[in-house]
């Protein structure tokens, strides 16, 4: 069950952090929401649902095919620490957003989905970090697997639906000290789970 509880948290704290960290996505979900209404913001908000599906499936299948060879899981756990750590960095030193979308160009579903497709976090992501996360879980338990990926996708998707409401009742927040201090706070989580990356990645080189 802690097992379990640890694939869940981990899951939550990466889709929380991706969420509501400033990026393509999110400033498209602000835009929309801006422009037009909440509704708008959240179709947008669904877009990593309908383009991460064929990254997650090759990845897991690119994995499965070198779970012998360990030199290269270690090479891809520790690319995985170098890619939360810069996720840390960003979220640690993390802004207030600015409003400023005077030249953004209305955007629909189908566009969210081609900037997501375009953006190369999610790629990185499942090939560095979600996919080995999954196939460790599998190692486990089917249940393990699937709740880091329902974790994950229910707070991704959820902070970006979340900020949608926000921004349509109140800009000021994502302008505020809390906002900041909540990327922040995600941050210093990151670097804990980037820690737990490295070490595994030295492991499968046999060197602790």
């Amino acid at each position: 069950m802690i097992d379990e509880f640890t694939f869940l948290t981990s899951g939550i704290v990466f889709g929380l952090t991706l969420g509501i960290s400033p990026g393509p996505l999110l400033t498209l979900v602000i835009s929309e929401t801006l422009k037009h209404d909440k509704k708008e913001g959240m179709k947008v908000a669904i877009a990593p649902v309908i383009t991460d599906l064929p990254i997650v499936l090759i990845t897991l299948l690119l994995l499965s095919k070198l779970s012998d060879f360990n030199p290269i899981l270690g090479s891809i756990s520790i690319l995985g620490a170098i890619f939360i750590g810069y996720l840390a960095y960003e979220s640690i030193s993390a802004k207030r957003i600015e409003l400023n979308i005077q030249d953004v160009k209305p955007q629909s579903l189908k566009k969210g989905v081609i900037a997501n497709f375009l953006n190369p976090h999610p790629y990185v992501f499942w090939f560095a970090v979600g996919a080995p996360t999954v196939l460790k879980a599998l190692g486990i338990s089917l249940f393990s697997a699937i709740l880091f990926t329902l974790g994950f996708y229910v707070f991704l998707v959820g902070s970006k639906i979340l900020v949608a409401i926000i921004v349509e009742h109140s800009r000021s927040f994502l302008r505020s000290n809390a906002y900041v201090y909540m990327i922040r706070l995600l941050g210093i989580v990151l670097l804990i789970f980037a820690l737990m990356f490295l070490i595994d990645g030295l492991k499968f080189f046999e060197l602790i």
